[in-house]
């Protein structure tokens, strides 16, 4: 037998189950489908556990990536984070605010979850999971049967005004990440912005990296920068080495605006003037170039980074008194402006979103709604509105499910 719902969701991670909720609370007959046993996975594993929920500043739209920046801009003023917070409150859940902004549990993930849980069931949604979806029509619409899409499905078939894909992205293949909504959207003619890896750590050759790769496990703040990208934000936070390149928040972040081909720009003494420092270290002592950056940086990467054959400068044991203005000037730049260029990513397995997704100008921003296709709703990461790391693409997801959620 065919059921009948005013609005079907496909999809119960964090956009998908908070949509489901507020559209419930507002008398509409909800359904909601999920292919996976386990109930959003991503939130669980999320902030180590601890879930970071929002930032105080994820209303910002700058801060978040797009074809189009200020897409993103109504949904995060309709729905901002002190409203998430408030939603927290009331289900009597405590959190705090760490670096930057970013706001955690002060419990586990799993009281969003709850949370989230509890206001479907105070909804009345039907849950429909683990199910899948295997095919989406659009029957002709009539008095008699109103609905715009039947959604064929492992429950039988199910019927609804309105349909909502919250089915995320492409990251983290090993808790169920699916292209379902890029599918469907492209089967509905909708465009969709090429999805790639993004909050990712990045890749080099072997051989370049031969250098750097016994610093594995090596973090120190740095200012990080794509000198060959228009629009893309400067990021002054720490950085890890690892065995096949960087990662560490700097790089996650960078890595979004990343793109094959451009070498990044590192600041390895972020607010300090190497160039003084060296000139000051050179007065009255018979000091080495390494043992001076050792006291600015950890000594293994001092070392590592002087004896790197590609940079042609000076070596470590070379006095500070051998050296001249314009060859500590020359250091000193460098130092400012480390120039690598990374092979790659470490794609969707270590990829914390999806960039990309159904683009922009296919929706309503105040809706979320497909302007081609009436009834049909793509909420948080499988739209192509990607944040900075910290919270900002929870935020996304809450705001973006609250919008659809009162269009439906």
């Amino acid at each position: 037998m065919r059921q009948r719902f005013d609005a079907v969701i496909v999809g119960a991670g964090a956009a998908g189950l908070f949509c489901a909720g507020v559209a419930a609370q507002r008398g509409l007959r909800v359904a909601l489908i999920d292919h996976s046993e386990r109930l959003a996975e991503k939130i669980r594993i999320s902030g180590g556990g601890r879930c970071n929920f929002t930032n105080v500043e994820a209303d910002r739209p700058e801060r978040f990536l797009s074809e189009d920046p200020g897409f993103a801009r109504h949904a995060l003023r309709a729905y901002g984070p002190q409203r998430f917070v408030r939603l927290l409150g009331a289900h009597r859940i405590g959190w705090h605010e760490k670096h930057r902004g970013q706001l955690f549990c002060d419990d586990s993930s799993e009281r969003i979850i709850e949370m989230l849980r509890a206001e479907c069931e105070r909804g009345g949604v039907t849950w429909f999971r683990p199910c899948a979806v295997r095919e989406v029509l659009r029957p002709e619409v009539s008095v008699a049967a109103p609905e715009r899409f039947v959604l064929r499905t492992d429950a039988g078939e199910l019927a609804c005004r309105s349909l909502v894909v919250a089915t995320g992205g492409l990251s983290i293949p090993k808790i169920g990440a699916t292209d379902w909504g890029y599918r469907l959207a492209a089967q509905l003619g909708l465009r969709v912005v090429e999805p790639r890896a993004a909050l990712v750590p990045l890749t080099f050759t072997a051989q370049s990296w031969q250098p750097f790769a016994e610093l594995s496990g090596l973090a120190l703040e740095v200012g990080i920068r794509l000198p060959g990208v228009a629009g893309a934000s400067r990021f002054v936070e720490d950085l890890l080495f690892t065995h096949r390149g960087l990662s560490g928040p700097g790089v996650l972040q960078i890595s979004s605006f990343w793109r094959p081909g451009e070498p990044l720009s590192i600041d390895l003494a972020p607010g300090r003037s190497i160039a003084e420092d060296l000139l000051a270290a050179r007065e009255g002592t018979r000091q080495q170039l390494g043992t001076a950056l050792a006291g600015i940086v950890p000594k293994r990467l001092a070392q590592a980074w002087l004896e790197d054959a590609s940079a042609g400068g000076p070596p470590p044991d070379r006095r500070l008194a051998e050296l001249g203005n314009k060859a500590l000037a020359a250091i000193a730049a460098r130092f400012h402006d480390w120039r690598v260029l990374p092979a790659g990513t470490e794609g969707w397995r270590k990829a914390e979103v999806t960039a990309g997704g159904v683009a922009t100008d296919e929706l309503d921003p105040r809706t979320l709604e497909a302007r081609r296709v009436p009834g049909l709703h793509f909420v948080g990461e499988v739209v192509d509105v990607t944040g900075w790391l910290g919270g900002y693409n929870f935020q996304w997801a809450w705001a973006s499910g609250w919008c659809a959620a009162h269009a439906l």
